[in-house]
């Protein structure tokens, strides 16, 4: 088997574990929520979405009927091969996995209208690239984002005088307005700094770490806590019922600004946070990260 074949097969198995497996640390996340929970109808509300992701494991099938707009998080290294081919193979990848799953098709024209049936188009589906030096891995994260997380996301450049504690209101504001609209609990992305299409670019890269795992600049992961404590204290809850969980957790990444803007960010992820990693050698051979038992249906 070739290896652009190879890898075609091992996005398709990946896009599949991301559709109807959650991470373990979003059922985790999910469960110590419920148990939490001394509110009936939230504690019902996580009672039933824990629920659906157990008949999605055992029917095979997709955690939501919106399975979302897909991204490809892609790190190559550049001593792999077909570096050149990735993006036809992901694309291929894309309208099998749509086929095979299947998915919802979730691509559509912006000016006619139209959708294609296969989750493909101009620019979909969306591929973030970062080159490795000295590497012959490639490292490919697929992440199929809902829609209705996307309407309450966010961006706005405020006065640098505003600062830290006028993007934090930026923050609660924003779970605020959007209440019940993104399915929560949500996972939260927060970008800080750069320019205002990298602070996106931050915070909907932010919500591919794992929950519970704090930032490694010292200061981010403070924030975190704090921001994770200031939007449960909102009592919106699950699917805005009310309750303890509004949100399993805020991840914040920040990059340095010019000195006359201060962009921020927020982006939502419903409680079905769809990741999937996988890591290939030059040969071919594959591990799937996030999800350990793939490894055992690829072989």
């Amino acid at each position: 088997m070739s290896l652009d074949k190879r890898i075609e097969d091992a996005i398709v198995m990946l896009l599949k574990a991301a559709s109807i497996y959650l991470p373990q640390d979003v059922k985790n996340a999910l469960i110590k929520a419920r148990d939490l929970e001394d509110n009936p109808l939230a504690k019902a509300q996580l009672d039933a979405i824990i629920r659906n992701c157990e008949l999605a494991e055992v029917e095979g099938k997709p955690i939501c009927q919106d399975t979302g707009l897909i991204s490809f998080y892609v790190s190559v290294g550049d001593e792999f091969p077909v570096k050149g081919a990735l993006a036809d193979i992901l694309r291929k990848a894309t309208i099998r996995a749509t086929r095979e799953i299947p998915l919802r098709p979730n691509s559509v024209d912006v000016l006619s209208g139209k959708n294609p049936g296969d989750n493909t188009g101009r620019y979909v589906p969306h591929i973030e690239w970062e080159l490795i030096p000295n590497s012959n891995e490639l490292k490919v994260t697929a992440f199929p984002k809902g829609g209705g997380s996307e309407g309450p996301c966010l961006a706005k450049v405020i006065l640098p005088t505003e600062g830290l504690r006028y993007a934090k209101k930026i923050v609660l504001d924003a779970v605020a307005e959007a209440g019940p609209k993104p399915c929560p609990p949500t996972v939260i992305g927060v970008g800080l700094g750069g320019t205002m299409d990298y602070a996106v670019k931050l915070a909907k890269k932010a919500l591919l770490r794992p929950i519970g795992v704090r930032s490694d600049v010292e200061g981010l992961a403070k924030l975190e806590v704090e921001l994770l404590e200031l939007v449960n204290s909102l009592g919106i809850g699950p699917h805005g019922v009310g309750g303890k969980t509004t949100a399993l957790d805020v991840h914040v990444d920040c990059a340095h600004r010019h000195p006359a803007s201060y962009a921020v960010a927020v982006v939502f992820n419903c409680w079905a946070v769809r990741r999937s990693t996988m890591i290939m050698d030059s040969k071919g051979n594959v591990d799937f990260i996030t999800h350990k038992f793939m490894n055992e249906l690829w072989r």
